[in-house]
């Protein structure tokens, strides 16, 4: 016997898409990752886009890059985080509020893992860059409410990739643009970060659709009911 099944996190609609994805961007996420480790210096590429550890960004937007860096902070963060999990359950989908933690948890871990492997470094002092894992969480809760707003809108495979990209080029771009006009990284470091998001979310949503599955289709242990009289 097996219990009713939740729907899935991952939509089977957009999944060989984004698998895809997740393979070119972990394939970006490595070639950087190589490209500049043991850097402390902005490559070429971000030279061109920005001058070199500018804080250049001024009131107004000085105020609204904060505001979007602060979403990336722990206490940020976490409130995002506490509003999506109460979101999903609100919705009754239990698989995604456990991939909001799960999701975002990975790629935030993967981030700083990847930051002491890569060992670039931006303003001295030690201070770890690539990739960005303000722009990682940031990307990976937009993918993760994407793959929820896709599933219950039963869109097909096109649109449902083109939400979930779309989600998170909005999302990484906002954080991207905080950090890199703020001066805390370079905009490779960005892009690293943009990546490692979306390689990170399509894996572990499908790491728990197969978790929930295998929980869901265990057999219902009777053991207890041994011995009991049937039923005349």
């Amino acid at each position: 016997m097996t219990g009713r099944s939740a729907p899935a996190v991952l939509p089977p609609s957009p999944r060989a898409w984004l698998g895809l994805i997740a393979g070119l961007a972990t394939l970006v996420v490595a070639v950087l990752g190589v490209l500049y480790a043991g850097h402390g210096e902005p490559g070429r590429v971000d030279r061109w886009i920005v001058r070199p550890t500018a804080d250049s960004v001024r009131p107004p937007w000085r105020r609204v890059a904060l505001a979007i860096d602060f979403l990336g902070e722990p206490v940020g963060a976490a409130v995002l985080v506490v509003a999506a999990v109460t979101g999903c359950l609100l919705l009754r989908r239990p698989r995604a509020a456990v991939l909001v933690v799960g999701g975002t948890g990975m790629a935030v871990v993967t981030a700083t893992l990847l930051k002491h492997l890569v060992g670039r470094t931006i303003h001295g002092d030690g201070n770890l860059s690539y990739p960005s894992g303000h722009t990682a969480f940031l990307t990976a809760l937009a993918l993760v409410v994407a793959l929820l707003a896709t599933g219950r809108l039963g869109l097909g495979r096109q649109a449902g990739t083109l939400l979930v990209l779309a989600a998170a080029l909005v999302a990484g771009a906002a954080m991207g643009w905080a950090q890199v006009a703020l001066g805390a990284h370079y905009p490779t470091d960005v892009l690293g970060g943009w990546c490692t998001a979306l390689a990170v979310i399509p894996a572990t949503a499908w790491l728990v659709d197969r978790m929930a599955d295998r929980m869901t289709d265990r057999p219902v242990d009777r053991s207890a009911d041994a011995g009991r009289p049937e039923p005349r």
